[in-house]
């Protein structure tokens, strides 16, 4: 090999837009996952509920849009994200205040944290929100969010923006009025769709679920029923998806979310899955091991766990978590895969 003229070669093709492949075969098709994706762990109750009460004295809801403090993955710097592909913020709405309609290609998933009966309107139809609440906005439908109560109302903003970033299909489009017109009453898409019945002539028009509130109210006596009957399973416990009940699949095309019980004392066998997941701590005290880290947690906070690397989790009293990914999208293209510690059945 002469170097000096492969040096000469590089140097005349980097001018023509091109470069040799053989240089970095090895980093752009790696023989396992390698990712700028940190473990990190934002404890809500003394650096992010802080910070967003602060941000309340500073900055209207109306003048900010959206009064969001962005959950910034420390191996992801000035990127906005949380994962490679998803998106994680907190939003305060205090009382009286609106966030205006707008609409956006964009999926979100909102995850009530802290307050009691605000609302997010979509196409038209009012959700009250309340804490342990997943209310989902699917891409290209009118949203806003007003707080008429007395309290101030948090909660996570989950969104895949890196995602539909990278496809370069970005739109946003904002309303014309701060509040959309409701023309359909409180509870309606749940009337229609959340009883294992589907309205006569339905045909789908958007992608993701017709429900866009998945109630804790819900959520949480069928994970109790889950824990009277069920042995927990050794690496997740009594864990459930969120789900669209008209296909069901993920209740999200580009965001899968599932939501889990630990019994007091237990703690998961490690697992590891290319999927990057963002948790959110909705009841109880525990901590988790995420690669070498370990992260001790308590209602309300969230953490990371990167793409492959090992995680384990173990309650300090019964817990529950939240979580989403992108492995709904990663199983549609075939690229998903999970490790199981000691498993009692065969990795996948």
């Amino acid at each position: 090999m002469d170097k000096a003229a492969l040096g000469a070669f590089y140097d005349r093709i980097a001018k023509q837009d091109m470069a040799p492949l053989w240089e970095s075969l090895h980093v752009l098709v790696s023989q396992e996952p390698a990712t700028p994706v940190a473990p990190v762990h934002w404890s809500y109750s003394e650096a992010i509920r802080p910070a967003l009460m602060e941000s309340g004295n500073l900055i209207t809801a109306e003048e900010a849009e959206r009064r969001v403090l962005i959950l910034e993955n420390p191996g992801l710097k000035g990127q906005g994200a949380a994962t490679n592909s998803l998106y994680a913020g907190m939003q305060l709405l205090l009382p009286g205040e609106v966030a205006p309609c707008h609409r956006h290609t964009q999926t979100a998933l909102r995850f009530v944290i802290e307050g009691e009966g605000a609302y997010t309107s979509v196409d038209g139809e009012r959700t009250p929100m309340s804490p342990g609440d997943m209310v989902i906005t699917p891409q290209w439908t009118w949203h806003d969010h007003g707080n008429e109560t007395d309290r101030p109302m948090v909660w996570l903003d989950g969104l895949d923006i890196p995602m539909v970033r990278f496809f370069g299909s970005s739109f946003a489009q904002g309303g014309n009025t701060a509040q959309q017109p409701i023309s359909r009453p409180v509870g309606d898409s749940r009337a229609r769709f959340a009883s294992n019945l589907l309205p006569h002539g339905w045909e789908r028009s958007r992608a993701g679920s017709p429900i866009f509130n998945y109630r804790y109210a819900d959520t949480r006596p069928a994970l109790a029923t889950l824990a009277r009957n069920d042995t927990p399973d050794p690496h997740f416990g009594h864990r459930m998806r969120y789900i669209d009940p008209t296909t069901g699949g993920d209740a999200m095309p580009t965001m899968a979310a599932a939501i889990q019980l630990l019994p007091q004392g237990f703690e998961t066998r490690p697992t590891r899955s290319t999927d990057a997941t963002i948790f959110v701590v909705v009841e109880g005290e525990g901590e988790s091991r995420i690669g070498d880290e370990t992260f001790a947690w308590q209602p309300h906070d969230v953490f990371v766990a990167p793409s492959w690397a090992w995680r384990s989790h173990s309650a300090k009293s019964e817990a529950v978590l939240f979580s989403f990914s992108d492995a709904g999208v990663q199983r549609h293209c075939g690229l998903w895969r999970q490790e199981l510690a000691n498993p009692d059945k065969e990795n996948v």
